[in-house]
Order: structure tokens, then C-alpha cells, then sequence
């Protein structure tokens, strides 16, 4: 890999790990146009951390009141003085957030074939199940277009919206992450954000808590690749090529806290329009796409026999 490939990837999985148009749809979508596999996991993972970075850099102070909050969660159950109810607003987010990781444990849930259910989205990258990409993303579509509606009719009502999570809407938005790290097309900030309006809960919080919520998440995922990202098939080190790999992190790391904040703007400015219009054309034309390669048995742009 040579470093413009390397900032290639870097801009491209910053904007699309935030923005609501699925980084894992993009992904695909390249790979089944180039015809190529996503052979450097290592270099994978590594530009998650960097996208990571870029959550700690918009929320650092956030994330350190957050965690001070838990410890004081904490104490407050061990002495039994624990209350839900009468916790203060960083407590009651910092509990949130633990309890809307919960649902993620079923990633985990055996479906056969000494199988997980989170296998299901290596599965789905393969060029025979190209038509999941285009209807997750018209998914994505349909969720931020209902979430955005669900925010405007509160607004048009002058209805007082949430801003504190309950129990079950950090469950309900948790499941909605899982979903979509199941189905590449199936935008994570997308559905999480949309998730949380449905609830009632200010859009504003609403994405602020989405992004929290994917970053034990991408902690959590960066670990568990990491022994297959470092070693073959056969036990062997993987040649880590250094250079390409800082350049391609930094560069995550730069393009995502711009995509963030950009995020937070067209939120607050009611423009998620883009990315409501963006998604569904995006979404449309590859299910037209994979509807003709299922009939013709083959890639378009390959012209190699469709892998399921």
C-alpha cells in the first residue's frame, strides 16, 4: 500500500464513519466495483482508532466528566444509595451508555454452522448478497427521514423533548446498533440518531449519545480483530508497513472530527435532507445494479461469477 492509497482510505472512512451514510456500505460498495477484498485488516483497524480519536477530540472533556460520573455511580450501588431516579444529568448518561452497550452481547449469539451472529456481516460483504447493501441503505433512508419527521412534529407541537435516557430507550438504541453491524448499508450514527428520536429524546442529545455509544463499541471491535489483524492464517506476523498506516490514521482522525462537527451543524440546522436524498439514490441505484447481476449470475464490473 503506498500513502495516497493510504490518505485515500483515511478520508474516506472519517466521513463515512460519522456521517450517517454507512462506512461499511461505502466499503463494500468499492470493493465490489474494484473487485478487491479488504485484504489489510490490520490497516483496518487501525484507521478505526483514528476515527476513535476524533470522538475523544470533540468529547474530551465530555468523556472525562463521564467517567468521573461512573465512579460515582458506582459508589452510590455499592453503599446502596443508588437510585436511577435521583441521579444527576452526567450520571444518568455515563449509566446510559453502559446499559445501551448491553444489546451488543448478542453479536455473540450462535446461529449454526459453528457460526455467530455477527459473522452475518462478513457474509453480506460477498458479491452475491450485493442487493443487502442497496436496501440497507434505502433503510438508512427511511430511518433519518422518520427520525428528522418525529423531531419536527415535536417541534411544530412545542411538545417538551427529553433529554435524560430511560432504561429502555438505551436498550432500544442499542439494539439499533446492533443492527447495523450486521447490515453494511445500515448507517450506525443513522441509526442510533434515529433510534433515540423515535424516543422522544433532543436530537442534539440524541447524536452526542450516538457517537459515545459507537466508541466502546469500536474499542471493543479494534481488540478482537487485533490478534487476526497481526497474524496469518498460519501463525505468522503480518509486515506492518508503518508509514502508510500513521499517514492513513491521521488523516481518519482529521476528516472525522471535521465529519463531526459538520454532523452536529446539519443537524442543528435541519438539513439532514442531504443525507436522507443521498442514501436512497445511492441505495436505489444498487439495488437496480444487484438485481441485474443476480439475473445475469455475474459482477457488472468484474465479470466474475457472483461468490455467496
Amino acid at each position: 500500500m503506498n500513502v495516497f492509497e493510504a490518505i485515500f482510505q483515511g478520508i474516506v472512512q472519517g466521513l463515512t464513519e460519522f456521517l450517517p451514510v454507512s462506512s461499511s456500505g461505502h466499503l463494500t460498495i468499492c470493493q465490489h466495483i474494484l473487485g478487491v477484498s479488504e485484504e489489510n485488516l490490520f490497516f483496518s483497524v487501525m484507521l478505526h482508532i483514528g476515527t476513535l480519536a476524533a470522538v475523544i477530540a470533540v468529547y474530551v472533556r465530555l468523556v472525562g466528566r463521564l467517567f468521573k460520573a461512573l465512579g460515582r455511580v458506582c459508589k452510590k450501588m455499592f453503599s446502596g444509595k443508588f437510585k436511577i431516579k435521583d441521579l444527576d444529568g452526567e450520571e444518568n448518561l455515563a449509566l446510559m451508555i453502559i446499559i445501551g452497550l448491553v444489546p451488543l452481547f448478542l453479536m455473540f449469539l450462535p446461529i449454526g454452522n459453528g457460526m455467530k451472529l455477527k459473522d452475518l456481516a462478513d457474509v453480506f460483504t460477498k458479491d452475491g448478497y450485493f442487493i443487502v447493501v442497496g436496501i440497507s441503505l434505502l433503510a438508512t433512508s427511511g430511518l433519518l427521514y422518520i427520525g428528522n419527521r418525529q423531531s419536527k412534529k415535536v417541534a411544530e407541537k412545542r411538545k417538551t423533548v427529553r433529554k435524560r435516557y430511560k432504561v429502555a430507550d438505551a436498550l432500544f438504541v442499542g439494539f439499533a446498533q446492533c443492527l447495523a453491524a450486521l447490515f453494511p448499508g445500515l448507517s450506525r450514527s443513522g441509526s442510533t440518531l434515529a433510534a433515540s428520536q423515535l424516543r422522544g429524546i433532543d436530537k442534539k442529545v440524541a447524536l452526542d449519545y450516538s457517537f459515545l455509544l459507537g466508541t466502546p463499541a469500536v474499542v471493543a471491535a479494534a481488540l478482537l480483530e487485533g490478534k487476526d489483524a497481526l497474524f496469518l492464517k498460519d501463525g505468522q506476523a503480518v509486515v506492518i508497513e508503518y508509514f502508510p498506516i500513521i499517514i492513513g490514521m491521521l488523516f481518519a482522525a482529521v476528516v472525522g472530527f471535521i465529519a463531526i462537527k459538520l454532523f452536529k451543524w446539519l443537524l442543528a440546522t435541519d438539513k439532514m435532507h442531504i443525507f436522507i436524498f443521498y442514501t436512497a439514490i445511492v441505495g436505489a441505484i444498487v439495488l437496480v445494479i444487484s438485481i441485474i447481476e443476480l439475473a445475469t449470475g455475474e459482477n457488472m464490473f468484474t465479470h466474475n461469477t457472483l461468490v455467496f
